[in-house]
């Protein structure tokens, strides 16, 4: 019953643990920069998505993916793991240096999307106070293998430990380049059009500097959340923000998430996941 279904995770779980921070947010932005340097996931991306067009509607879609494989039942993730990789099957790309035409769900790009997204996520989590033993960081890669196999990826082929995700990092650097479509996705992730109900205003002649502002100092944060390897990758298209100051910017802004009120930074698919969880254990769900 699905009442009765914690999903791929529940409550116990490392994976719960992280992905209870808000400040994730920042998490999905650098796994984007991240993700853009490498030459042919960059043009499976661009030759097929609407990314330019409907920015905030596919980073909706992403987020909401991400929360179903976390949050959701086991039926739930599986039917959205299967819609994605019908998804995937079809479209095809022209490797930008060869010419060659490629799948977009070929083993090596879905892994380097997965890694890329799972160590933001915890990295960003970690670096913005979260504290985590190296047990539980091995733990959480090792759980997100669940989440590999519903993009049709074998788990033994993906890191699961920190270990082997900096040994991933290592092979796979050698691949990855600044390209032309690199930098111009680095420049609309840090300046993309504003969401309608933003953008309006604007339109109508009204001052809107500060979710503009705001935006672009979570973009900053980040670019310098990255690797350093990959700070070096982008050079001059990054904002003056050093790591050091990105950990006390992150920190801050998780701070401030955690002052919101729940129900403002839980998802419906979160907090329907904790009162399952809440009713199998007896005890009410918090607000």
């Amino acid at each position: 019953m699905d009442s009765d279904d914690l999903g791929l995770f529940g409550p116990g779980s490392v994976t719960w643990k992280v992905h209870a921070e808000p400040v994730l947010i920042v998490a999905g932005l650098r796994a984007l920069y991240l993700q853009a340097l490498h030459p042919r996931a960059m043009a499976g991306v661009a030759q097929n998505s609407d990314y330019r067009t409907d920015a905030w509607g596919r980073l909706v879609r992403t987020a909401t993916y991400v929360a179903t494989t976390v949050y959701g039942t086991t039926a739930q993730a599986e039917a959205a793991g299967a819609r994605l990789r019908r998804l995937h099957e079809r479209l095809r790309a022209t490797d930008p240096v060869s010419g060659e035409q490629f799948r977009v769900d070929e083993p090596e790009l879905l892994r380097w999307v997965h890694v890329t997204e799972v160590e933001s996520f915890l990295g960003t989590a970690r670096r913005a106070g979260l504290p985590l033993t190296p047990a539980e960081v091995d733990g959480y890669y090792r759980e997100q293998r669940r989440a590999a196999t519903l993009v049709g990826l074998d788990p033994e082929t993906v890191p699961g430990t920190a270990a082997e995700v900096g040994e991933y990092y290592r092979r796979v650097r050698p691949e990855l380049r600044m390209t032309r479509e690199a930098a111009e996705t680095a420049v609309f992730l840090t300046a993309p059009p504003l969401p309608w109900k933003l953008s309006l205003p604007l339109r109508l002649g009204l001052n809107l500097g500060p979710p503009r502002w705001a935006y672009l100092g979570v973009a900053g944060t980040a670019l310098a959340l990255l690797p350093a390897w990959a700070r070096r990758m982008y050079g001059g298209l990054g904002l003056p923000t050093t790591a050091l100051s990105a950990d006390v910017t992150v920190r801050g802004l998780r701070l401030v998430l955690a002052a919101l009120p729940r129900n403002w930074r839980e998802g419906p698919l979160q907090q329907a996941a904790k009162e399952r969880a809440a009713r199998l254990a007896g005890a009410p769900a918090r607000r």
